[in-house]
């Protein structure tokens, strides 16, 4: 096994961070690919591109490709339920990268990046980038989660859902079923539109793709910051799924009473947007008033490298040199 210890993965739907650690928590080699997406290509063609980033952070490392590491620390996107995790698991320990494996909900690299590096593997994260997430975990073991598969595990938010709201919001409004909002201007606005009707046609139509409908809840928070009604009463809805979120996870940990950090993340959360911080700081006092709030900036294959050494074993120092590392 030479120096390496744990080769960690972050591996999200847009881009996958592969790192090898040493046994002293030193990087040895990174790099950096798409997304990984076992729902849309399967289980062994997602793990194939990912083996390419694999041999890339190993080739950085100077290190061969199988029997690289002691134990492979591995964070997944669409890892949403135990039996994904354990067929994933599966998947990537018969690529001979290591003596073990154990894959997790990427949410839970988030959570453990944003805890101290030598501190014990307690609290709570909530992840808000294109969906919306929420896991916690203790010291020994336990940990608390959701399936967060979008609707039908009842998940409401993230930047798809935020977009869709406004939209349904604006669309409403322009044509007399609901009240007013400035939404009916700005979202048209951001693609250069005039009206409602002619977003609506060029969404339906694929004049303007899917993927863009991301762009519109930077919009939606700018025009609930002018004071709109509606476009506050949506970002008021997300801080409510965070603090509900958040606080059921507590409870299943028995944290609800203790000082314990909740952890935000994800692309929506990390934005810093003054009225959802301020909002989600005033339903988690009422909730958990001994929590403390923290946002999370630090990559998660950081989280996903110290959950790799929290398994081996590894020596504080070790953890120490990590964090530093991505400081």
């Amino acid at each position: 096994m030479g120096r390496a210890s744990v080769l960690a993965v972050d591996a999200g739907n847009s881009k996958t961070d592969v790192a090898v650690i040493g046994a002293d928590g030193s990087v040895l080699g990174t790099a950096r690919g798409g997304g990984f997406q076992p729902p849309v290509v399967g289980i062994e063609a997602a793990v194939d591109a990912l083996a390419v980033t694999v041999a890339e952070a190993a080739s950085a490392a100077g290190l061969p490709e199988r029997d690289l590491v002691g134990h492979v620390s591995a964070c997944l996107a669409n890892a949403d339920l135990p039996v994904e995790e354990r067929e994933l698991a599966e998947a990537v320990q018969a690529r001979g990268w290591g003596r073990t494996t154990e894959v997790r909900n990427d949410t839970f690299a988030i959570l453990r990046a944003g805890l101290p590096t030598g501190a014990e593997p307690r609290g709570v994260a909530v992840v808000c980038g294109a969906g919306i997430n929420c896991v916690g975990m203790l010291p020994d073991g336990r940990t608390a989660r959701f399936p967060a598969i979008g609707r039908i595990s009842g998940d409401w938010g993230g930047g798809s859902g935020l977009a869709e709201e406004a939209l349904w919001f604006a669309a409403r409004a322009e044509d007399g079923r609901g009240e007013p909002t400035e939404l009916v201007r700005t979202l048209p606005g951001h693609f250069g539109l005039g009206s409602m009707y002619e977003l609506i046609e060029a969404l339906h139509r694929g004049h303007i793709p899917f993927a863009r409908r991301h762009e519109l809840t930077p919009v939606l928070f700018a025009t609930s910051a002018a004071g709109d009604a509606v476009a506050r009463s949506v970002v008021d809805r997300l801080a409510e799924e965070v603090v509900v979120l958040a606080a059921v996870a507590l409870g299943k940990l028995g944290l609800l009473d203790e000082e314990v950090p909740v952890l935000l993340g994800g692309s929506v959360l990390a934005a810093r947007h003054p009225q959802l911080d301020a909002r989600i700081a005033e339903l988690l006092a009422a909730r958990a008033p001994k929590a403390v709030i923290g946002v999370v900036t630090a990559p998660p294959v950081l989280g996903a490298a110290l959950l790799g050494l929290d398994q081996v074993g590894a020596s504080a120092e070790a953890h120490a040199r990590l964090g530093a590392h991505y400081a």
